[in-house]
């Protein structure tokens, strides 16, 4: 499994360790990433993502999943995230159309 939050996708990065002799070696730095249970309101449904700190803020920060998804462009969510937004986006649509 990837170390890529399906939210952001936010992922790894390359850096170097630095000696106090000026030694340079490669590291990563590596996302915070938790496994999180994440509610859909128009689905009302219990969704499990691997989500990074970060994203998990931006997602509370928005007023919850669905509005994440909505907002957010298809380019950083994870396949599993650009299907949970379609089913989102076609819900929302069918229940305008009823009321």
């Amino acid at each position: 499994m990837s170390r890529i939050c399906e939210l952001t996708g936010k992922g790894r990065l390359v850096g170097n360790n630095v000696s106090h002799a000026n030694n340079k070696t490669k590291r990563t730095f590596l996302p915070n990433l938790q496994n999180v249970t994440l509610i859909s309101d128009s689905l009302e449904t219990s969704v499990r993502l691997r989500v990074s700190t970060h994203g998990l803020r931006s997602v509370e920060h928005n007023g919850g999943l669905d509005n994440w998804l909505v907002k957010t462009s298809d380019d950083l969510l994870s396949l599993r995230c650009r299907r949970l937004k379609r089913t989102i986006v076609k819900k929302r649509a069918d229940a305008t159309v009823a009321a």
